[in-house]
């Protein structure tokens, strides 16, 4: 472990010690820590193995990736690898590098083995049931996925604690660029699965916005436990002594001919009995099929399978008696029952599998990868568009 001295490499070693600790199937990771200034140099002229672990404070992010590229290490990546777009062109830089001296530089979509993703995948790529992708407008995308997020919130029974840099979006990233890239990944995977998409060719952004979420002094105590705003973050309060933190946002744009819509927004804390909230709709021409992960679902994220304008959802259920017949294998138990505008997709918790467990799938597939000693060859341009478009909406939305 490399990384400055401070109460982030602090709170990452505790978390190991929890994991050895636990009752339930402890891990025994042996952690040998150098903490210092010159931790990325320390790093690199140590050379203590061949694969890069990069995650925490993004603001360097993409420098770290392309030094790590060019002294020969592998990388595996947290997201984001970028936040602007003079990292975007660093990245660019970075892919070049590692595919001309044989190296995997990878970021980590677990998101791709989440059960409800992956089944809504299935289900469009099922044209039965789905019909052909509609193309969409920016008035009325074919693809949409909105997520509310809450800064304060109770993980396993305690306050999740955020770092005090976390609302600096210049280290942290805004809204637009973070977790979107589950988002942008999600509609690539489903809508092009094994496709390149070229940023150059096949992706043009119509709009971007960005809003702020404003947190009181109190507010910022109360999930950094610090208990005032650091200095690089004074220039940025209001004349209330509050900050706005540009956490928010929203991008519509058309790849391979789909339009698409992705929006953002954390709120500071959920209203009692609430939580973070997920809607991802796909446009069939003759079905819909929609994630929804909101009160009605008990905040636990639900598939529908809905007609799409002017179909009959009885007609859906012959398709869907076949699709599930079909996806058994996948999701042993899968059924399907009546809904209120169409039908709702019953998955067994035994197939429901926990987000740590998704980490685990990335890595695998990652060191198959590097096993053979290359990428899937639709893996980069994607990760190149990704971030383009994270990147370049930002750009639009500052504008």
């Amino acid at each position: 472990v490399y990384a400055p001295d401070g109460p982030d490499v602090e709170n990452h070693l505790g978390q190991i010690k929890r994991f050895n600790e636990r009752q339930e199937n402890p891990t025994s990771w042996q952690q040998q820590v150098y903490t210092g200034d010159d931790f990325l140099k320390k790093m690199l002229a140590e050379k203590r193995g061949d694969i890069v672990v990069l995650s925490g404070n993004n603001r360097r992010k993409a420098e770290y990736i392309k030094a790590s590229i060019d002294a020969g290490f592998n990388v595996f990546c947290d997201k984001p690898m970028c936040i602007d777009p003079q990292g975007f062109k660093l990245l660019e830089q970075a892919f070049a590098t590692a595919d001309e001296n044989g190296l995997l530089l990878y970021d980590i979509m677990t998101e791709r083995f989440n059960t409800t993703c992956l089944l809504q995948k299935l289900l469009v790529l099922n044209r039965d049931l789905f019909g052909r992708m509609q193309t969409g407008s920016p008035e009325d995308p074919a693809v949409v996925k909105e997520s509310v997020h809450h800064f304060f919130k109770y993980v396993a029974g305690a306050p999740l604690k955020r770092p005090a840099w976390y609302f600096d979006t210049t280290q942290q990233g805004e809204g637009l660029v973070d977790v979107t890239t589950h988002l942008i990944d999600l509609m690539m995977w489903t809508c092009f699965p094994d496709q390149a998409v070229d940023y150059r060719n096949d992706v043009v952004i119509h709009n971007a916005r960005r809003w702020p979420t404003t947190l009181t002094r109190a507010q910022y105590e109360k999930v950094t436990g610090v208990t005032d705003f650091p200095d690089y973050l004074k220039d940025d309060l209001n004349e209330d002594g509050a900050l706005p933190c540009y956490a928010n946002g929203e991008t519509t744009f058309t790849m391979k001919g789909i339009c698409m819509r992705l929006s953002v927004t954390w709120n500071f804390e959920a209203p009692e009995g609430s939580k973070d909230t997920h809607t991802s709709l796909f446009r069939g021409s003759k079905a819909n099929v929609i994630i929804r992960q909101g009160k009605e679902q008990n905040y636990r994220p639900e598939v529908y399978v809905e007609p799409a304008a002017g179909e009959d959802a009885g007609k859906l259920a012959a398709p869907l008696i076949r699709a599930v017949a079909r996806l058994q294998g996948e999701f042993p138990g899968l059924k399907f029952e009546r809904a209120a505008n169409g039908w709702r997709m019953v998955i067994p918790d035994e197939c429901r599998v926990g987000h740590e467990a998704h980490f685990r799938h990335v890595m695998d597939a990652y060191l198959r990868y590097l096993a053979k000693g290359r990428l899937p060859d639709w893996e980069v341009p994607c990760m190149l568009a990704k971030y383009y478009i994270t990147t370049r909406s930002l750009e639009m939305a500052r504008q």
